[in-house]
C-alpha cells in the first residue's frame, strides 16, 4: 500500500477512503462507485486477496491492520470472510479478482459510475 493516487484530497483522507472501500467490497462483494475510485480500489483489493491466499500469521496481521473491524454476520468479521470464503474462492486464480462494469454517468456532476464486483 505504498502509493495511493492523489484524487484531490489529503493523504489521511485517501487512505481512509481506500480502507473503507476495501472493507465494504469484502462485505458486500459489489459496489457502485466512480471509475477512478474503482481503479484504485482494485489494486488494494487484489493485495488483500493475495495476503489471504498466503494465509500465514503475518499476512493475517497485515490484512487486519488495513481492514476495518466490520461484522459480516453475527459470527463473522470482514477479515474472517476474506481469509475463509474469498481465499478459497480464488485459490487457483493468479490476479484479476475483480470486474469493473461501466454504467451511465451520474446525474449531478456527470461523473462516470461503474460497478466493481468479485469475479
Amino acid at each position: 500500500m505504498s502509493y495511493i493516487q492523489k484524487r484531490g484530497q489529503n493523504t489521511a483522507w485517501r487512505i481512509a477512503l481506500m480502507r473503507n472501500l476495501t472493507t465494504e467490497l469484502i462485505v458486500s462483494e459489489r459496489l457502485e462507485i466512480t471509475e477512478t475510485r474503482a481503479k484504485e480500489l482494485r489494486k488494494h483489493f487484489d493485495h488483500m486477496v493475495t495476503l489471504a491466499k498466503r494465509g500465514d500469521l503475518h499476512a493475517r496481521r497485515q490484512a487486519a491492520a488495513w481492514l476495518r473491524d466490520v461484522e459480516v454476520s453475527d459470527k463473522e468479521t470482514a477479515l474472517q470472510k476474506l481469509f475463509t470464503d474469498i481465499a478459497k474462492k480464488y485459490k487457483t486464480r493468479n490476479g484479476g479478482y475483480t470486474r469493473i462494469l461501466k454504467l451511465d454517468n451520474r446525474k449531478g456532476d456527470n461523473a462516470p459510475i461503474v460497478i466493481i464486483e468479485l469475479v
